[in-house]
């Protein structure tokens, strides 16, 4: 009987080679020490560990070649005695010498890596704490990274040549777009807070998902709209549209966070949602993301809508959440700042530095199309799960709240790694955030993230393609104007013409309210144009900076309304209830609502209590009850 740990794990060496080794492989590791072999395995196993004994250990590692060394640093290194072949090749990028198979690939010719690992990989207990004395720690997994985005994306295809009668299959270069949301993140935000504020988001009380009408009324606030500008369908085969993305976050990520809770239909900003009106925005979106981290709200897999099974019997095998999410926030905490990545190399980075994305414990109960054909278990199915859950994170969440700026391709054809499982031929994407190539870690991610202790944003990039004339017009030098300097000229100026815009204090104002503060106008100004500011527009600035700070929000307050003006007068002034209230016109005071619970009690104390209902004035009372009776009464 085969002596091993619950986990797994072999004791000693000698436990390994008489239980966990047959007699043939004995021999042909054995055989490896040059000395006469015997013919009885217990012999062999002699040989082997004689040749293993004292220094004799070093002198076998150190005749090992770099890669077989490195298989053995991260056993020894590690908190598990196994090999992990898949994260080995992830790091290291193929796997270590084994030995050769035969022809039949069924037996190996041993290499010296046998003397250090038996059974399906596993290091003796006792070997590995021998080892730990001289063999040096492993390399850190690193993440390649680009300063530059590449000019195109190769984009695999393949499709039908109706001339030659062959499948053609290739590569064509598509224009990446860069979207970056470090700013545009902190100014939707607080766009989307308004928007709940006013009444106007609605969501499900069973899966608190947004309303088909929230959804577009979130869209269109959006800075530039979604990823993916809707495009009507041919017909319900042809339909690539990858649907809501930041509108589908948005909602989720302020509930997951406190920011707001359901009252009837819609969403309600609680306290600290509505604190987070006037507070830094930077502040706010590192609670919500490390609220999102934790929230049972969604699973982003439910988001891949073309695998099933995740209600069913499929939903008991998957893992938690949080493990998931805490695994790539983890992995995205070793990434530097400001380097593109491609997607992929992050998903490899991931394996390789051992935050390992565990989507399901059971793959199998997880399909495309029909479960006994299109399980997920099948081939590759699990890893393309893990991809996509990622993916999703990425883009629907981490963009969403500015955490990292993001490169993208249609989600159309811009993979292709699903399309040898069966069920998909119809499928336009295995999900609609395939078109994730590259994303970078912003200042605010790093902050989010924890690798920063505190945040500072990004300086604007200096590039002069404005003039600012003193009239107050700003002008395009050049006709290729970015889309992202197009949207904020929208945000600050009235457009004139196509390429001419003009400030004003309205425009200003309104620019201020919606998250961006007159001090990153001027930045933006200053970078663009790379000439001093008129002075005529400094002035506009200032006046409109100093407008802007002089009428502050205090927070709700009630409105109550006295019978008549000297009792409004006597509550408003009476020492009990007058720090608790204000008076607001002849007969009404107004109460904040963070004193309506002292304002109640104190109003008791002065001989008086606040009605729930609307009350009339004594002195109508008899022209209501004519006025609420028949005509017949009221003659009488």
């Amino acid at each position: 009987m085969k002596r091993h740990h619950v986990d797994g794990s072999i004791p000693t060496l000698e436990v390994a080679l008489s239980e966990h080794m047959t007699a043939d492989g004995l021999r042909r590791l054995a055989a490896l020490t040059r000395e006469k072999l015997p013919t009885r395995k217990g012999d062999l196993a002699a040989v082997i560990i004689r040749h293993l004994e004292g220094e004799r250990l070093r002198t076998v590692w150190q005749g090992l070649d770099e890669l077989q060394r490195a298989a053995v640093a991260e056993v020894v290194h590690s908190g598990s005695t196994q090999f992990l072949a898949d994260r080995f090749h992830a790091k290291y990028g193929r796997a270590p010498n084994w030995g050769t198979p035969d022809k039949y690939g069924d037996h190996r010719s041993a290499s010296s890596l046998g003397f250090f690992f038996y059974g399906k990989g596993v290091m003796p207990a006792d070997l590995k704490d021998r080892l730990k004395a001289f063999v040096p720690p492993p390399t850190e997994a690193r993440i390649k990274t680009l300063d530059q985005l590449p000019a195109n994306y190769d984009r695999p295809f393949e499709r039908w040549n109706s001339k030659t009668k062959t499948t053609e299959k290739g590569t064509e270069p598509v224009t990446l777009t860069a979207h970056e949301s470090e700013r545009v993140a902190q100014r939707e935000l607080l766009s989307v807070l308004r928007l709940v504020d006013a009444g106007k988001v609605a969501v499900s009380d069973k899966t608190r998902r947004a309303s088909s009408a929230t959804l577009a009324a979130i869209t269109a606030i959006l800075e530039g709209g979604e990823y993916y500008p809707h495009v009507p369908p041919k017909d319900r085969w042809h339909d690539k549209n990858a649907g809501p993305i930041r509108a589908f976050a948005w909602p989720l990520l302020i509930q997951a966070g406190g920011l707001a809770q359901l009252s009837g239909a819609n969403l309600q900003l609680t306290k600290a949602g509505r604190k987070a009106l006037s507070e830094p925005a930077a502040e706010t979106i590192r609670t919500l993301w490390t609220r999102w981290v934790d929230t049972t709200i969604l699973d982003e897999l439910s988001r891949i809508d073309c695998v099933k099974g995740q209600t069913g019997r499929g939903k008991h095998g998957l893992t938690a959440v949080s493990s998931r999410r805490g695994a790539v926030a983890d992995a995205l905490a070793g990434c530097p700042v400001g380097g593109w990545i491609s997607s992929d190399e992050f998903f490899r980075f991931m394996r390789a530095s051992g935050n390992d994305l565990a989507v399901t414990r059971n793959a199998w109960h997880l399909y495309i199309g029909e479960l006994q054909y299109g399980s997920l278990g099948y081939d590759n199915g699990e890893r393309i799960l893990e991809n996509r859950y990622l993916l999703c994170l990425l883009l629907e969440y981490a963009a969403t709240l500015g955490l990292i700026d993001v490169a993208l391709l249609p989600p159309a054809g811009a993979r292709r790694d699903y399309h040898s499982m069966w069920g998909t031929d119809e499928l336009p994407f295995f999900s609609r955030y395939d078109g994730l190539m590259y994303f970078r870690i912003t200042r605010l991610g790093a902050y989010c993230l924890g690798t920063a202790s505190d945040y500072e944003p990004a300086p604007v990039e200096v590039k002069p393609v404005l003039r600012i004339l003193p009239n107050l017009e700003i002008a395009a030098i050049a006709s290729a104007l970015e889309q992202g300097d197009r949207l904020a000229l929208d945000a600050y100026a009235s457009r004139v013409s196509d390429l001419v815009w003009r400030l004003d204090a309205g425009r200003l104002l309104t620019a201020i309210e919606e998250g961006r503060p007159v001090a990153e106008i001027r930045e933006f100004l200053a970078a663009r144009s790379g000439a001093p500011i008129p002075g005529t527009v400094v002035r506009l600035l200032d006046d409109v900076a100093d407008r802007s700070a002089k009428v502050h929000d205090r927070g709700l307050g009630r409105l109550i309304e006295c019978a008549d003006p000297a009792l409004a007068a006597l509550i408003a002034n009476d020492s009990r209830t007058r720090k608790h209230c204000m008076r607001a016109g002849e007969r009404h005071l107004v109460v904040p609502a963070s004193s309506e619970v002292a304002f109640r009690r104190t109003l008791r104390e002065v001989g008086y209590l606040l009605s729930a209902g609307e009350a009339r004035p004594a002195k109508n009372r008899r022209t209501n009850r004519l006025n609420d009776a028949t005509p017949e009464a009221a003659e009488a």
